[in-house]
């Protein structure tokens, strides 16, 4: 297998942590005899210092000539502080998404037995969360029509949906409950907007093609209680882009650590693959980021390009070294691995031909390695 892949590092600790995802790339890579090549390209605040564009159109064009894009992070505190600034980093995500038509995020939420005391939620309650937020990302109130009223002290943002733009999120997401526990939760507020009643009707409308899949709807301020209170009831949420954004970050404290979740963004001609947390520039440079959402975001790389063994391989070397209580501060905070050193971890796990999960005598090997 042969692809060509778009590295965006962008701001704070993207760079740090998209190089350990390449690292277990070219571990893979070496393992499975594939061949990556990489075309490096700014983003955000450091295109700003560079160009005063967020997205330079040498970053699009990377990014539309390849078959995937590893995107680190975007945001720097002399934007974040200024909101009056008309060139942000943040409009270079935006663009992105739109031009490359990244019209599904899909972000998985998945506990581990030896890090739910790091969750500030009871075990109880987090134990065993396994599922996936399917959330529209390029319509919606983020791209509707939006300003002020000719009266100053008055706003508007728009929402709206065509129908299309929900069937083929909507599809995708039933696909990927058909894969899991055939279970499928639309979360809207029909009972007061109509673009949610149109959610509600596209998608029972096309649940008719899926009927192995058990569909069942919830209010968004009812399901944001629900992943408080019982998260592994979910297996598969659909979601408009606004209720997805809430939803998704709300979810990632489930799991303990911005730093564990992966996600994807799903498009017409590519897609895109990233750790969900920020740039975090308080950690720049200080090797102490927690790598996992960005080498997982290339595990999901691997399996959009069928490559699910590859995939698989390296979601059970991260899920090794997390129960041996290896990790970066943020997960062990009495015995932190560096940045670096984890991303080293994983490829190494990555290149042993034994069956690691199951093998006695990799524990002094990893012993020794630490």
């Amino acid at each position: 297998m042969k692809k060509q892949i778009a590295v965006l590092p962008g701001d704070g600790i993207g760079p740090e942590v998209v190089k350990q995802a390449i690292k277990v790339l070219d571990a893979i890579a070496e393992r499975y005899q594939f061949d990556f090549t990489y075309d490096y390209a700014d983003i955000g605040a450091i295109a700003i210092d560079k160009t005063g564009n967020p997205l330079p159109d040498a970053t699009l064009e990377a990014c539309l000539n390849s078959d995937a894009i590893l995107f680190g992070a975007i945001g720097d505190p002399k934007y974040d502080n200024d909101p009056s600034l008309k060139v942000r980093p943040e409009q270079g995500l935006l663009r992105m998404r739109k031009s490359l038509e990244l019209y599904a995020n899909i972000r998985p939420v998945t506990t581990y037995p030896t890090l739910l005391h790091l969750s500030p939620l009871k075990k109880e309650y987090v134990d065993n969360v396994d599922m996936v937020i399917y959330r529209e990302l390029i319509s919606g109130i983020y791209f509707g029509e939006k300003g002020r009223t000719e009266d100053p002290e008055g706003a508007y943002d728009v929402c709206s949906y065509q129908k299309t733009e929900i069937e083929r999120i909507g599809r995708l997401a039933f696909e990927a409950a058909q894969k899991r526990r055939k279970k499928l939760t639309l979360v809207d507020k029909a009972n007061v907007l109509e673009t949610s009643r149109l959610w509600r009707h596209t998608i029972q409308e096309i649940a008719a093609d899926y009927p192995d899949v058990s569909l069942d709807m919830m209010f968004v301020d009812n399901a944001a209680m629900q992943l408080i209170v019982a998260p592994n009831q979910f297996d598969v949420m659909v979601t408009s882009n606004l209720f997805g954004d809430i939803l998704s970050d709300e979810s990632s404290v489930l799991v303990g650590s911005l730093g564990l979740m992966p996600s994807a963004s799903v498009g017409k001609n590519t897609s895109l693959f990233e750790p969900i947390h920020g740039s975090y520039p308080q950690a720049a440079g200080k090797n102490i980021a927690n790598p996992c959402g960005a080498i997982l975001s290339a595990a999901m790389m691997l399996d959009s390009f069928q490559q699910f063994e590859a995939g698989d391989r390296i979601r059970a070397a991260v899920k090794f070294l997390l129960e041996k209580g290896i990790g970066t501060q943020d997960l062990n905070p009495k015995k932190p691995q560096t940045c670096d050193y984890f991303g080293d971890l994983v490829a190494h796990l990555v290149h042993l031909e034994e069956d690691f999960g199951a093998s006695s005598e990799l524990d002094d090997q990893i012993s020794t390695i630490i």
